[in-house]
C-alpha cells in the first residue's frame, strides 16, 4: 500500500512537470518498465532513486512523500 501511494505521487508530479514515462526514465537512467512498476505501486523506489526523482522534478522529499494518516484526518 505504501508503494502505491508513492507511485501515484511520482506519476502526478511527473505529469505535472511534462515528462512522459519514456523521457523520465531516460533522464533517470532506468528502464521505462521500472518507472511503470513504481507508478503502479508494484515496486518501491530506492532512496537513491527517490533522490534522483526529487532533483529531476525540482521538488523536495517532503513534497513527494505521501501524507501521513494523521495528517489526512486533521
Amino acid at each position: 500500500m505504501e508503494a502505491e501511494k508513492w507511485g501515484r505521487r511520482i506519476r502526478a508530479f511527473r505529469k505535472l512537470k511534462g515528462y512522459t514515462q519514456e523521457g523520465f526514465a531516460k533522464k533517470l537512467g532506468i528502464s521505462v518498465s521500472i518507472i511503470g512498476e513504481i507508478e503502479r505501486g508494484n515496486r518501491m523506489p530506492t532512496e537513491q532513486l527517490l533522490e534522483k526523482i526529487t532533483t529531476l522534478l525540482h521538488v523536495t522529499m517532503e513534497d513527494l512523500a505521501p501524507p501521513k494518516e494523521e495528517e489526512i484526518h486533521k
